[in-house]
């Protein structure tokens, strides 16, 4: 027992609120910055990161997420890279509605995406399309940690569901039975010593 492999760890982060959060609209890849509680957020969350003494900190390259990363890299005295694989969605022709306007403009449509059922949306991705691509860069991240080391990738929440239960090698429909992680919200994952990732937290 005394000579296992100290274990690796992934800490996903949720970016902080922006003003379109705050009003329900549906972003998407539109490239969104961080409002004042969201700046607040993310340096706020910045110290909790940086005392798990991070090597690594990855980042979706939209705008929301890029400030997240540079307050956190910032306290941990890091240089945040920034990778495409780790976008939200895109979401097509929803992207810019608020969810009043999609539930005028379709309540069924509407009703699916709010049961995370996104399937079909016009010029969207499709949910596999997303969980690979954030699957990948999560075992990129995890293959480019050393033993005991902790990686972070900030990303966005719907994304960070479907790619964490894809990485995690669970069904994809199991990203529906997770809760929706708040804005600078965090997931762990860790290695055992088998090699096998498991879900340590979630949502903090």
């Amino acid at each position: 027992m005394g000579n296992e492999t100290p274990a690796r760890r992934i800490v996903l982060l949720r970016h902080g609120r922006t003003a379109w959060n705050a009003a329900h609209r549906i972003q998407g890849q539109i490239d969104v910055e961080l409002d004042d509680v969201g700046v607040d957020q993310a340096r706020s969350v910045a110290p909790l990161i940086a005392a798990l003494e991070p090597t690594l900190v990855w980042s979706s390259d939209l705008a929301r997420a890029r400030m997240t990363a540079d307050e956190v890299a910032k306290e941990a005295g890091l240089v945040p890279s920034y990778d495409a694989r780790l976008r939200e969605f895109t979401l097509g022709e929803f992207e810019g509605l608020t969810h009043d306007e999609l539930r005028v403009r379709d309540a069924g449509a509407f009703d699916r995406f709010r049961r995370d059922e996104w399937v079909g949306i016009p010029g969207a991705e499709s949910p596999l399309e997303v969980a690979d691509r954030i699957s990948a860069a999560l075992h990129d991240l995890a293959d480019a940690l050393g033993p005991g080391e902790t990686g972070v990738a900030v990303t966005h929440g719907a994304a960070a569901r479907a790619g964490l239960v894809a990485f995690l090698g669970w069904p994809l429909a199991t990203a529906r039975d997770l809760r929706a992680i708040g804005n600078c919200g965090r997931v762990f994952l860790e290695q055992r010593p088998t090699g096998d990732w498991l879900l340590a937290a979630y949502n903090l």
